[in-house]
């Protein structure tokens, strides 16, 4: 969807030091995209940049559009139009290294696959400027002077991540350690050939063994901290989600979910839209208790599967579920067995 290759690679890097880093991005709207507003179209195209920042790149000149400066947000794309945009780094947070102990569940001079706990929030933000995994890999990550070996594709806010979880969604995450392989991974994720499947416990019991959730995601319109089911003509973002059984728990089930969109709560969003919500989730369950204390909601990234970026060969990652979605699946089968007697 609209991704071209520019010199290579998708992106150029500026050679700066990190920094000082610039990323240079060249992206082609394809006909598939036409009609699109371009602040709309940048941010389905861009996962590591909200909609707002883009805007404000645009507001600051930051975008090209077929050669000339378009400092307007509403402007409409064709197809074959080509835009350059420049990101300069935001204003950093002060993020130091910090010795807090990773699951890895793959690593080489590339490649970086974590099983991130609940209660990590992934990047550094104004709330949280400490304790997160890229805290944590600027730590794993580094030479013997200090200096950071991650990608630093993303900013110094989010060096070497390609993709996220929420803060209390746990499983595998992967790193780049560097600019070639943040690159790859991402035209992976941009082009669905790297998979995502995650295990969720729902409230209620679907009646067919699987299926598709396909709806728009945007911001809540009346919590901006939330997502909801949104238009695209209101804004929305195009979304997909399938869904198979894995386990029957009487008024509870556990599914396999595979994503074929990353978008932000997607399948917290997406379940809950069709009524049944994860078990847990503090934003979409409508206050219900499946009495057991849970950090957050019982979903987890069970499976990544992606090509790696400088060999090619096809890695697979597990990530072991964690001990209270054990407990959880344990209490929820015995409730299930005591209520069929």
């Amino acid at each position: 969807m609209g991704f071209q290759e520019w010199m290579g690679d998708g992106y150029h890097i500026n050679p700066l030091s990190f920094v000082e880093l610039t990323a240079e991005i060249e992206l082609q709207v394809e006909a598939e995209d036409a009609g699109e507003r371009l602040d709309a179209f940048l941010a389905d195209q861009l996962d590591d940049l909200s909609r707002s920042r883009i805007q404000k790149l645009i507001g600051h000149n930051q975008v090209v559009l077929n050669g000339k400066v378009c400092s307007a947000k509403k402007e409409i794309v064709q197809a074959g139009d080509r835009i350059h945009i420049t990101i300069p780094d935001a204003e950093p947070l002060n993020i130091q290294p910090e010795n807090i102990s990773l699951s890895i569940l793959y690593e080489d001079a590339d490649l970086l696959i974590i099983n991130k706990p609940a209660g990590m929030v992934v990047h550094p933000s104004p709330g949280h400027v400490s304790g997160t995994l890229v805290n944590a890999l600027l730590w794993h990550c580094r030479t013997e002077s200090g200096a950071s070996t991650l990608s630093g594709i993303g900013g110094i806010q989010r060096p070497g991540i390609v993709h996220r979880l929420d803060k209390d969604t746990t499983g595998a995450i992967a790193v780049a350690k560097n600019d070639f392989a943040h690159l790859r991974l991402q035209q992976q994720f941009k082009e669905k050939t790297a998979r995502r499947e995650y295990l969720g416990v729902v409230y209620g019991a679907p009646k067919t063994e699987q299926g598709t959730i396909e709806a728009p995601i945007g911001r809540h319109p009346a919590d901006r901290k939330k997502m909801a089911i949104v238009p695209e003509a209101k804004g929305g973002r195009y979304a997909i989600t399938h869904w198979q059984i894995q386990e029957r728990l009487g008024n509870y089930t556990l599914i396999n979910f595979a994503l074929e969109t990353g978008r932000t709560h997607q399948i917290r969003v997406h379940t809950a839209h069709i009524g049944f919500p994860i078990v847990g989730d503090p934003d979409y369950s409508s206050g219900r208790s499946v009495g057991v204390n849970l950090p957050g909601q019982a979903l987890h990234a069970w499976r990544l599967r992606l090509q790696h970026p400088v060999s090619g060969e096809q890695i697979e990652a597990i990530a072991p579920i964690p001990s209270y979605f054990s407990t959880l699946l344990d209490i929820l089968r015995r409730r299930a067995l005591l209520a069929s007697r």
